[in-house]
């Protein structure tokens, strides 16, 4: 039988290089060994108090690019949270089993604070047992996230180990953060400080739905420097961060190439910025091109959604079942 993994998005925008290779690359790859659900997280969006038409227009804009970016519905399941009502039940249970303390000291709980101080809301407090609940609800042992997620996930394990202690039954398995790829791909942005992110503006990324266009006049305004003084001498975070860039994109020889002339004090910034933007479209081509034909077909999408729904229900209506049942909700 296949293990079980879970991963969700919050749908905030559109997906960029750094999601592609991060995370839905590696998802294509893992649908065909294991029993994935791959979930738009809806109700996490709410934290932030997004406009009706921005949430629709968001979720949509993910379930066009998942598809768009190879993750098949039949081979894995693909649903939106709020598709999928027993979340909120089981949210509901584990809630009921959390403490404040615990949630308090939640780090992602105090940068929002930080960040947000005037919508300090209760979701924001509870993201945890939300997330906990996602990924319990179809007993996953296997959740794809980065370093700022290993806290929730170990949370996560807490909660579920909590019930199993409290109604006296092995019920819930662990779940333990999973890397697929064996070497973890780092997209940097373009703004020479970091990883690709939308939080850092639209400069900094390369969208998949970029067009070609788009995409050149982002690469060639890339933060750069006056190029290198001396030969073989260390490349400063902005220049690495565009050679990354060339290494996920490019030819290994184009790399070796622009490598070479950087060594020897001759390379001109121009001439690799114009390359790197010409490969980058090639890579994005077919991928934006499948996100507007996609886009389109607003029968197809409604019919991956709704697959996708019962799929995804079908494991939660288990769970909820068995789980009113430990708890004692039983009919007379």
């Amino acid at each position: 039988m296949k293990e079980i993994v879970v991963s969700g998005i919050r749908p905030t925008g559109k997906l960029h290089l750094g999601n592609y290779f991060g995370a839905v690359s590696n998802f294509v790859k893992m649908q065909h060994e294991y029993n994935c659900y791959f979930f738009i997280a809806d109700f996490h969006s709410l934290t932030t108090h997004p406009t009706p038409a921005d949430l629709h227009g968001n979720v949509k804009n993910v379930l066009v690019e998942y598809l768009a970016s190879g993750i098949d519905p039949e081979a894995s399941t693909i649903y939106i949270q709020s598709d999928v009502p027993e979340v909120t039940e089981l949210y509901l249970y584990l809630n009921m089993n959390a403490y404040m303390g615990e949630l308090e000291r939640s780090t992602s709980f105090k940068d929002k604070i930080r960040s947000q101080p005037d919508n300090v809301n209760a979701g924001l407090l509870t993201y945890p047992s939300l997330m906990a609940a996602d990924i319990l609800l179809h007993k996953a042992t296997k959740v794809p996230v980065g370093k700022d997620q290993e806290q929730h996930l170990e949370m996560t394990r807490t909660f579920g180990n909590r019930f199993n202690r409290l109604y006296h039954h092995d019920y819930f398995p662990e779940a333990f953060a999973f890397n697929y790829a064996a070497n973890l791909v780092k997209v940097p942005g373009l703004d020479g400080k970091g990883k690709m992110g939308k939080s850092e503006g639209d400069a900094n990324c390369i969208y998949l739905a970029d067009t070609a266009d788009v995409i050149h006049k982002k690469v060639l305004k890339a933060v750069s420097d006056g190029g290198p003084t001396e030969e073989n001498q260390p490349k400063p975070e902005p220049i690495q961060n565009l050679f990354d860039l060339m290494k996920i994109v490019s030819s290994a020889d184009t790399l070796v190439h622009f490598n070479d002339l950087y060594n020897k004090c001759a390379i001109r910034y121009g001439d690799f910025k114009k390359q790197l933007a010409e490969d980058m479209i090639i890579f994005n081509s077919p991928i934006r091109e499948r996100i507007e034909e996609i886009s389109k077909d607003d029968d197809y999408l409604r019919k991956v959604a709704n697959h996708g729904a019962e799929k995804a229900r079908e494991s939660a209506r288990k769970t909820i079942k068995e789980v009113r049942e430990l708890i004692g909700f039983k009919p007379f």
